[in-house]
């Protein structure tokens, strides 16, 4: 089933075209990571999808409607968002933090039940953040914060995930715990996750399907072993760059290499 389905979105900000004329599809239970340099538009892609920015043009279908009829709750209940920063001054603790994840499902007043509880407290656990929970966010690393919000947003129990960076200040072990979890969501629960990444082999990994983005455009959509071309990677990001196998899974890895010339390993 078509979840997300794009025609010929565009958008500008600031006076500049930010998307333009860009396409593309999400099955249910698929994983889509954007991919591109800086300033491709892979972050205004994620908060149109949300309903956080408005398009110039073109057509936004969400769950076979289209994105403009969802009522604030509805697009709540259905869509999660992670933004790549999350605001270090919050005045709250990390379960009172996930806990605003049930927000879309509560009564007019705000009362939390037991289902609401169980939630949360699975929710810290799958974020590997429980044991923060009554810690203020003022005393979190970049990183816990990063995986407070995941959690907040896997406490919405939403359909459709939308990630910018997600692993971006983690380490390497919280960044595979992530990637882990959000696949199980996929494959278990069939939630569709659409992520940004500069992580192109992370990416690769774990992603159904790369859309790669450039000055807002499609550059290449599909599997990842079709779209990391050598050619297409090169052009992509403006530099020279080596792509082979991963050996220990098979996936596409890609390195880039030096501009000028020579490594220093290389002489």
């Amino acid at each position: 089933m078509k979840l997300c389905l794009v025609r010929d979105l565009s958008f500008s900000y600031g006076g500049g075209e930010v998307l333009a004329g860009l396409s593309f599809e999400a099955n249910t239970g698929e994983m889509l990571a954007l991919a591109g340099p800086n300033g491709s538009g892979k972050t205004s892609l994620l908060r149109v999808l949300a309903g956080l920015e408005e398009p110039n043009t073109g057509v936004v279908r969400l769950f076979g409607r289209d994105a403009k009829n969802f009522s604030a709750r509805e697009r709540s209940r259905k869509i999660a968002h992670v933004s790549q920063f999350v605001p270090d001054d919050l005045p709250f603790t990390v379960s009172q933090v996930v806990m605003l994840g049930r927000t879309p499902w509560q009564n007019r007043l705000g009362l939390g039940n037991a289902r609401d509880a169980e939630a949360a407290r699975e929710s810290m656990r799958l974020a590997h953040v429980e044991h923060l929970a009554d810690r203020h966010m003022r005393r979190l690393s970049g990183g816990e914060r990063q995986r407070v919000a995941i959690a907040r947003a896997l406490c919405q129990e939403p359909e459709l995930f939308l990630l910018d960076e997600p692993t971006a200040a983690l380490d390497y072990g919280h960044q595979m715990q992530i990637m882990d979890m959000l696949n199980r969501l996929c494959r278990e629960r069939k939630a569709t996750v659409i992520f940004a990444s500069h992580d192109v082999n992370l990416a690769a990994m774990y992603a159904d399907s790369l859309l790669l983005m450039r000055d807002g455009k499609v550059v290449a959509l599909g599997a990842p072993e079709e779209v990391l071309t050598q050619e297409k990677v090169s052009m992509l990001y403006n530099c020279p760059m080596a792509v082979d196998r991963n050996p220990h899974t098979g996936t596409p890895r890609v390195s880039p290499l030096p501009i000028g010339g020579l490594s220093r390993a290389q002489g």
